[in-house]
């Protein structure tokens, strides 16, 4: 396996590859031409990334230095290769024609597109894990690059050819899991092929387990302080989560949080928004909602004169509202020798016309300023609440945005750049933003921090996302943050110094990198990874796996294929056998699991590589387990 790139996702990629899958793993990191070749010339966060990959490194030029050994190390080999660019020569000491899989994760979409080509290039059968930004983009690049490996390789069975290209963004990944965070009583949701899966927790019950009735996930922290320091992560032990506990395990988990799967329905087509949003009129952004109800009043006012005129001089009730019309604008004849209803009608009509001349006039300059300012960003309403304060619009925050919006939250931003990336989103979904530094004094209370429901703070830097969720805090003790932080260690303890300090507030502190190395790793392995659910400070698989020839799937029942703490059967992907011998949702546990069946499981990462390890290597093809046995 080949890495490419020298950010936290890359680092932590390498780790998870290495660590959890037991793969051999060459790091190819980018250096400057003139840069000193030792670790002395490495500063900053990257360093510490790398460090944490590795206990120790040496460096060398040319072909990397090795991290560790295969008699010292079981599960596989480490490798680190320092060039300038990713080009030919690179990716050839990197191996990359012996390479079984390659993930391009540089944060330029350039760089990673030019990589992409070149080692489509040298070696066919590879497999291609891109991160980018643009979509659309990566949608015609997975086409192209497929493309370019089937006439590379004419004579290959395209079943059989194990090349493939994925195109994944960092920020796609983790922005359902950073806006589930921040939204109380909102599903976190993992797209399964055809089924939606929703993962919800479940608050504790004093003195009661959780329904063992329900599909559980997870059992959460037993404990509100980690003695050890590690909330939520695999080292905080019997005392952190349980993920995939089973029946015995949840009826002893006596007033514990759960996370449970609490519904798995097929997905429908979605609804044409923008075709229903285009057909209707857009009143209510033209005109404020005074302003519509004063319309409504003179409105309401000329229908009660009409009907009094119907009812008091007997004339027919068309006939009735074009006089009351005619007197309201001043251009009928005076009611002179008509009765003296018809005359204090006619009164009533100038006066409802004296009050509606003014609103007429206020609806013209409230269109006109609204189309003024149809390209200018809205100001927080005064009298909003229950929002959600969002910091920074990267490509992070443009996709929690955009995530938060379809969800129908309320969201309020907040963004120093005005030529943010996210700008023109906000700009086009009409989202009320801020333009200004939050660590300057009124920036947070101009986002009306003080009535927020919740704050994400998702800036690219540390300290200015700590900074801005202590100054909410100090408004608001007992406001929920979300806090985007690169260092495990520091995210840790700014977790149990938040926690400390304000018990009874929600904080979560959520790193985009953990959230989508799972993601990226399944890619390479070949494994379809539709989705991780964050667990605390632990992260849920959901993949599609092939019953056929897999001898822990193969002949059991769904009862029997589970294993606890690892993974477990949520459900049958929609391609069964169909031969109803069981629904796809709930699997009974006396279902038996046949060759023909695709299945959908959660599991931990560990869990997925221990399933698709023992599992999938007996049913690799020829050329398949050449590739592997090159590797190791």
């Amino acid at each position: 396996m080949i890495v490419c790139g020298d950010d936290a996702l890359a680092h932590r990629l390498a780790r998870e590859l290495h660590e959890v899958y037991g793969e051999q793993v060459t790091l190819l990191v980018p250096v400057l031409p003139d840069a000193p070749r030792t670790p002395a010339g490495r500063t900053g966060r990257a360093l510490a990334l790398f460090g944490r990959v590795t206990a120790a490194v040496t460096r060398t030029t040319g072909a990397g230095a090795v991290v560790g050994s295969p008699g010292d190390d079981p599960t596989g080999v480490l490798r680190v290769v320092e060039s300038a660019e990713a080009d030919d020569r690179a990716l050839t000491d990197a191996g990359v024609e012996r390479a079984a899989a390659l993930a391009l994760v540089h944060e330029d979409d350039e760089t990673n597109i030019r990589a992409a080509l070149t080692a489509r290039r040298l070696n066919p059968r590879l497999r291609l894990v891109i991160r980018l930004y643009n979509r659309k983009l990566g949608q015609h690049l997975e086409t192209l690059l497929d493309q370019a490996a089937a006439v590379a390789e004419p004579g290959l069975d395209p079943e059989k050819l194990d090349a493939a290209t994925t195109v994944l963004s960092d920020a796609d990944t983790a922005a359902p899991g950073l806006a589930a965070a921040a939204v109380a009583g909102t599903s976190k949701v993992v797209q399964a092929g055809g089924l939606l899966l929703h993962a919800v927790d479940r608050p504790p019950v004093a003195g009661q387990a959780p329904d063992p009735g329900l599909c559980t996930l997870a059992l959460l922290s037993a404990t509100a302080g980690d003695p050890v320091g590690c909330e939520g992560s695999e080292r905080s032990g019997d005392a952190g989560p349980r993920l995939l506990p089973d029946d015995r395990t949840v009826a002893a988990a006596t007033g514990r949080a759960a996370v449970t799967l609490e519904a798995v329905t097929p997905a429908g087509p979605a609804l044409p928004t923008a075709r229903l949003a285009a057909s209707a009129l857009p009143v209510a952004s033209l005109f404020s909602r005074r302003l519509r109800w004063s319309l409504a009043g003179a409105v309401a006012a000329v229908l009660a004169l009409a009907l009094t005129s119907t009812f008091t001089t007997g004339d027919h009730p068309l006939h009735a509202a074009y006089l009351t019309l005619l007197d309201i604008f001043a251009i009928g004849d005076p009611a002179v020798g008509e009765p003296t209803s018809r005359q204090l009608l006619q009164i009533l009509a100038g006066f409802v016309g004296l009050l509606l001349l003014p609103v007429i006039v206020a609806a013209l300059l409230e269109g006109l300023g609204t189309f003024r300012t149809a390209t200018a960003l809205r100001r927080p309403p005064r009298g909003l609440s229950g929002h959600v304060v969002l910091l920074g619009l990267g490509k992070v925050g443009t996709r929690v945005l955009a995530r938060l919006r379809r969800l129908n939250i309320p969201v309020v931003c907040v963004e120093s750049d005005p030529e943010a990336r996210g700008i023109a989103l906000a700009r086009r979904l009409r989202v009320p933003t801020v333009i200004g530094d939050v660590t300057e004094e009124g920036v947070l209370e101009a986002a009306r921090i003080h009535r927020a429901h919740a704050l994400l703070a998702l800036t690219s830097v540390d300290i200015t996302n700590l900074e801005a969720a202590l100054s909410a805090r100090a408004v608001t003790p007992d406001l929920r943050v979300v806090l985007r932080l690169f260092d495990d260690d520091f995210a840790t303890a700014v977790f149990r110094t938040l926690r400390t300090a304000h018990p009874g507030a929600l904080t979560r502190s959520r790193s985009v990198s953990h959230l989508a190395a799972p993601a990226f790793a399944g890619a390479m392995m070949g494994r379809q990874v539709f989705g991780a659910v964050p667990v605390e400070r632990r992260v849920l698989l959901f993949a599609a796996v092939d019953v056929a020839d897999h001898p822990l799937l193969e002949g059991r029942t769904v009862a029997e294929a589970f294993r606890p703490g690892a993974w477990r059967v949520i459900a049958l992907d929609g391609r069964g056998r169909g031969d109803g011998s069981g629904q796809d949702w709930p699997l009974q546990p006396d279902r038996l699991l046949g060759a023909g069946d695709r299945v959908v499981v959660a599991a931990t990462r560990r869990g997925l590589a221990e399933l698709h390890g023992r599992g999938s290597r007996e049913a690799l093809g020829a050329s398949d387990n050449s590739v592997r046995t090159e590797r190791g």
